[in-house]
C-alpha cells in the first residue's frame, strides 16, 4: 500500500490519470476580469447603420405616368455587349435612364431593339425608385385609388411582380412601413390588408426586402424572412 506521501506526489504529477480528468477551475476574480474584457471589446464594435432613403415630395415618382416620369429623366443610348449577333454590337440598343430628382439609375440592353429595352429600363427604374425613394404619408385615409382597387375585402393583394401596377403598390407599402416605424403590422392596419400579404408584396422584389431589413437591423429590430 502506498504511503500518504507517495499519494500526494502522484496527485500532483502532471502525468497522473487523476489529474488529466480534472476540469479546469475558474475563480470568480478571473471570470469577472474575462467578462469585463469581453464587454469592453464588444463596446468597440461599430453600431449597425443603414443607408438613408432618398426623400422626395409627393407624388412618388414610381407612380407617375410614363411621359411625366421621362420628363424627369436623362435618357441615353449605347451599344450592348454580349451575345446577340452583329445587330446588337452595331446598333445602339442599350438604354440608360437617370432620374435627376433622386439620382437613381436604371438600364436595359438585353433585348434586340432600343424600343424594347426602353420599356424594360422604365420598369426597372420604377422598381428602383419604389425601393429607394420615400415620400411623406398623410394622416387619415392614406390608401391610393390603385391600392383600393387592388386590395380585396379580405385583405389580399393579388398582383404579379411583373405587372405594371407592382412598382406603385410597392412604393406605397414601403412608404407606410417607414412612416409606421418600420413596423409592417402597424402598416398593414393602416393599409387594411393582412400583414402576411404586405410582407409578401415586399418579398416579391428581393432588393426591397434587403433594404427594409437593413433599416430594421439599424433600428435594433429583427429581420423579416
Amino acid at each position: 500500500m502506498a504511503s500518504r506521501g507517495s499519494l500526494d506526489v502522484i496527485a500532483s504529477s502532471p502525468k497522473s490519470p487523476v489529474q488529466s480528468h480534472q476540469r479546469p477551475r475558474f475563480y470568480p476574480s478571473s471570470s469577472a476580469s474575462l467578462l469585463s474584457s469581453l464587454a469592453a471589446s464588444l463596446s468597440d464594435l461599430p453600431t449597425p447603420t443603414a443607408r438613408e432613403p432618398i426623400y422626395l415630395a409627393p407624388p412618388h415618382p414610381s407612380c407617375l405616368d410614363e411621359a411625366e416620369l421621362l420628363s424627369q429623366c436623362d435618357l441615353t443610348k449605347g451599344r450592348s455587349g454580349g451575345p446577340g449577333g452583329q445587330h446588337r454590337n452595331k446598333v445602339e440598343t442599350l438604354v440608360r435612364l437617370h432620374h435627376s430628382p433622386s439620382g437613381v439609375d436604371a438600364h436595359a440592353g438585353e433585348r434586340r431593339s432600343a424600343i424594347e429595352n426602353r420599356a424594360v429600363a422604365i420598369f426597372r427604374l420604377r422598381l428602383t425608385l419604389a425601393t429607394e425613394v420615400r415620400t411623406p404619408v398623410s394622416s387619415g385615409e392614406i390608401r391610393s385609388e390603385l391600392w383600393l382597387k387592388r386590395c380585396t375585402r379580405d385583405g389580399k393583394l393579388p398582383v404579379n411582380p411583373g405587372h405594371a401596377d407592382y412598382p406603385a403598390l410597392l412604393a406605397e407599402a414601403l412608404n407606410v412601413i417607414w412612416n409606421s416605424g418600420l413596423d409592417p403590422k402597424k402598416a398593414a392596419l393602416r393599409l387594411c390588408c393582412s400583414m402576411s400579404q404586405l410582407v409578401k408584396l415586399i418579398k416579391d422584389h428581393p432588393h426591397a426586402l434587403v433594404r427594409l431589413n437593413e433599416a430594421r437591423r439599424a433600428a435594433a429590430l429583427h429581420t423579416l424572412k
